[in-house]
C-alpha cells in the first residue's frame, strides 16, 4: 500500500512541473502595433489576443461586455494611450485589480496635432496619438511592453529581453535606410488623401504632411479649402501619386487623384489590419517595409 501510494506521489512531482511551464501569461492589447510587439518580444511564452476585431477602424472602436469579461480573464493589458483610446479608463473601471495595465506612450513625446502651418482641434484633445509610425517611438514602445512581461513574469524575464534587443535592431536599420532614402527623394511632401496620421513620421524624416482632414476623426469631413489648397499643390509639385489609409473607402482620395491625375496608392498606418492579412500573419515590419517600396516610387527616389 506504501509502495502504492509513493508511486503516486511520485507521478504526482513528475506532472506537476509540465503543467506549471505551460501555464502562459494572457495579455490582451488594443491595436495591431501592440499586438504585433508583444507577439515579437514573447513569441510562444504568452497568449496574445487583439481587442480590435481585424477590419475594424480603431477611432471608431467601442468595446463590448464580452471585452470586459476577457479583461477580467487576462494578466496584462496593453494600450498605446489616452488620446488614442480614451474610452480605456472607462473600460478598465471595475475589472481585476491583479491585471497590469500597460500605457505604450510611457517615454515618448507626444506631438501637438498640427501640419506646420494650422492647428487642428479633435477628438484626441490636441494630441496626435499615432506615435508607432515614429520607429524610435515604436522602439520605446517594445521597451515599455518588455519590462511589463518581465514584471508579470520574471521566470522568463531574460527571454523577453533578449528578444526585445534582437527586435529593436530590426527597427534601428529600418529606420536608417529610410533615412537615408528619404533624405534623397525629389519631393519632400506626403500628400495624404486620408486622415492626419503620418506627423510622426513626417517629422523623423524632414518631410511635410499634408491631409484635406481636421484630426483624425474618420467621421469628420475634409475642409473644402484645404481640399482645393491640396489639389492644386499636387498640379503644380509634379507630384503622380496620392496616398490613401487603409480599411476606409478612399472616396476624398479618390476624387483628388481624379481631379490631378494622380495614382491612388495605400500607404498603411497600422491601426489595425484586414481579415485576410491577420490570416497571412503580416508583421508591422512587413507593412513598414511596404510602405518604403511605395514612397521610394511616389516620392521618387534617385
Amino acid at each position: 500500500m506504501n509502495r502504492v501510494f509513493l508511486l503516486f506521489i511520485t507521478w504526482l512531482s513528475i506532472t506537476a512541473t509540465p503543467l506549471a511551464e505551460t501555464q502562459k501569461l494572457e495579455v490582451i492589447t488594443t491595436l495591431f502595433p501592440t499586438y504585433d510587439f508583444t507577439r515579437h518580444i514573447a513569441k510562444e511564452r504568452v497568449n496574445v489576443t487583439l481587442l480590435l476585431p481585424p477590419g475594424v477602424e480603431a477611432h471608431t472602436f467601442e468595446p463590448r461586455p464580452a471585452d470586459i469579461v476577457k479583461l477580467n480573464h487576462a494578466d496584462i493589458f496593453v494600450y498605446t494611450g489616452k488620446y488614442m483610446e480614451p474610452w480605456v479608463e472607462k473600460m478598465l473601471k471595475g475589472v481585476n485589480d491583479k491585471l497590469l495595465v500597460v500605457d505604450a506612450s510611457q517615454g515618448v513625446e507626444l506631438l501637438d496635432d498640427h501640419d506646420g502651418e494650422e492647428h487642428h482641434k479633435h477628438d484626441h484633445d490636441g494630441k496626435d496619438p499615432h506615435i508607432w509610425l515614429d520607429l524610435a517611438n515604436a522602439q520605446q514602445m517594445v521597451t515599455t511592453i518588455t519590462h511589463a512581461l518581465a514584471q508579470k513574469d520574471p521566470a522568463n524575464a531574460k527571454f523577453y529581453e533578449a528578444n526585445a534587443v534582437e527586435y529593436k535592431q530590426q527597427f534601428t536599420d529600418l529606420d536608417q535606410r529610410f533615412k537615408t532614402m528619404l533624405a534623397t527623394v525629389k519631393h519632400k511632401s506626403l500628400i495624404y488623401g486620408g486622415h492626419f496620421a503620418f506627423g510622426y513620421f513626417a517629422k523623423r524624416y524632414g518631410l511635410t504632411h499634408d491631409s484635406p482632414y481636421q484630426g483624425f476623426s474618420p467621421n469628420a469631413e475634409p475642409r473644402p479649402k484645404s481640399l482645393a489648397k491640396l489639389i492644386n499643390k499636387l498640379k503644380q509639385s509634379g507630384m503622380n501619386y496620392i496616398y490613401h489609409e487603409e480599411l476606409i473607402d478612399p472616396k476624398v482620395a479618390r476624387t483628388i487623384a481624379q481631379e490631378t491625375g494622380a495614382k491612388l496608392e495605400l500607404l498603411h498606418g497600422a491601426h489595425n489590419i484586414s481579415q485576410d492579412e491577420l490570416q497571412r500573419g503580416v508583421t508591422f515590419l512587413e507593412l513598414m517595409e511596404t510602405n518604403f517600396n511605395k514612397l521610394k516610387v511616389g516620392l521618387v527616389a534617385p
